[in-house]
């Protein structure tokens, strides 16, 4: 999944930053900030953790990320593709798809107007086992 826009292109480029981009370009898959810092650790980057989450902070406030949250109240990052979307989530091993679903839109459009609120922002997670782990 790519992004229209680069991780890459983050404002105040730093090498601590660029380390947190350049693992997030190369994970598919929902990932914590602990689990981001233990695997450049890991690599030998020296990035603390309060940058990871400043620079995770940053590329979410840009649109450069989407962000879920486990059933165990931990945020997750990844990269997502640049339109609109919600996402099917397995709870048992995390995997992710994305969801791109008109009916949402609407509905979430008609309670809106239903309830006089205007500049209405939604997020959808559905959350259940994927085939394999249903098996």
């Amino acid at each position: 999944m790519t992004n229209d826009r680069s991780l890459r292109a983050m404002p105040r480029r730093t090498r601590q930053r660029e380390a947190v981009a350049e693992l997030l370009t190369r994970h598919p898959d929902f990932i914590s900030a602990q689990r981001i810092h233990a695997l450049l650790a890991s690599s030998g980057a020296q990035v603390g953790l309060a940058t990871v989450y400043r620079s995770l902070a940053q590329m979410v406030a840009d649109g450069l990320l989407d962000t879920i949250v486990s059933d165990s109240g931990e945020v997750l990052y990844r990269q997502c593709s640049s339109a609109h979307h919600h996402h099917l989530v397995c709870r048992s091993c995390g995997t992710t798809v994305e969801v791109h679903d008109t009916q949402v839109e609407q509905w979430a459009e008609s309670v809106a107007r239903a309830h006089d609120f205007a500049d209405v922002q939604h997020r959808v997670e559905v959350v259940g086992l994927c085939q394999a782990c249903a098996s």
